[in-house]
């Protein structure tokens, strides 16, 4: 189809993909481990664009909220590095884990430092960075999620928030584990109930393509003041297309070829910076966390349009 020129005709790829995808069998199982999330049909789908301008549009179920979970952690990194800048880098890395998402094991070797942001050890170390800096990391998050979705409802989901400190423990372990190591600042149960209800908050692909826009606009927020230096973006994007997807981020690069960061509840956002950014759902997830449909997608758009950062 070659390279896409006229923002519209986007429209058209977005239905062409989601013909496909309701054809298509085999869509993964929900994440059965946090109880709300379980009971998700893996059969919904919803896809949406954000232009750089602010206009979106989308298709399915792309008004349909859904569990952010992960996805969440891009905004709490960008929210830090603002703050901090470079001396982030200090309290957590930003290489592959080549682990699952919850990994003890990488910590012990390398000393409580945790491999990225993204993994659950490295998301809890910028959520403790920001609650230090802010006070109320997980209030700073959901504003800046209203703010840039122009969606002023958004709101966490408590019930999603209790199910998973239920099933927290391993969170758990891993606080405790980097504090042993003098890289959490703030006692590990008022960091767990930030980071819990930061995962919790329920946005729909109509929410979360506009509020990932400052990433396409390199660092720029939805009312021009910036948020992050050119810099910045795309050390934001660099992480997330090297760490965004899990232990499934090499193959997410292969297939798709943008900076994305999935969730649980089987969100996935993407970037095209300069261009646009995407965000897409279905519940169904494979055995990396990744929503099967929403990969499936992605790989799609970027195939249809030509547009990827390779």
């Amino acid at each position: 189809m070659g390279i896409m020129t006229s923002s519209m005709t986007f429209l058209p790829v977005l239905e062409r993909i989601a013909e496909e995808i309701e054809r298509t069998p085999g869509r993964g199982t929900p994440a059965h481990y946090i109880p709300a999330l379980a009971a998700r049909d893996p059969r919904r789908f919803g896809m949406a664009v954000a232009e750089l301008d602010g206009t979106v549009y989308g298709v399915g179920d792309w008004r349909e909220p859904f569990s952010a979970q992960s996805i969440t952690k891009v905004f709490t990194l960008a929210l830090v590095l603002a703050r901090e800048g470079d001396s982030l880098w200090e309290h957590v890395g930003r290489e592959p884990s080549g682990n699952p998402f919850n990994s003890l094991v990488q910590l012990e070797y390398e000393d409580g430092i945790p491999r990225n942001p993204f993994i659950n050890a490295g998301a809890l170390v910028a959520t403790d960075r920001l609650h230090t800096r802010t006070g109320d990391a997980a209030g700073e998050l959901l504003a800046l999620l209203r703010a840039e979705s122009g969606n002023p409802d958004l709101d966490f989901d408590l019930e999603i928030a209790a199910s998973e400190e239920t099933h927290g423990d391993r969170n758990a372990a891993l606080a405790h584990f980097m504090a042993s190591y003098g890289n959490i600042d703030n006692p590990v149960p008022a960091l767990l109930d930030q980071y819990f209800r930061q995962c919790s908050v329920a946005a729909s692909c109509a929410d979360l393509a506009p509020a990932a826009s400052f990433l396409a606009r390199h660092g720029i927020r939805a009312d021009g003041t910036r948020l992050l230096s050119r810099s910045q973006a795309k050390q934001v994007n660099a992480v997330m297309l090297t760490c965004g997807t899990y232990d499934a981020a090499g193959d997410f690069a292969y297939r798709v070829g943008l900076p994305g960061k999935s969730g649980v509840g089987g969100g996935i956002i993407a970037v095209v910076p300069g261009r646009c950014t995407l965000c897409v759902w279905s519940p169904g997830l494979d055995e990396h966390g990744n929503s099967v449909a929403g990969v499936a997608a992605l790989d799609r758009f970027t195939t249809l349009t030509g547009l990827s950062v390779f």
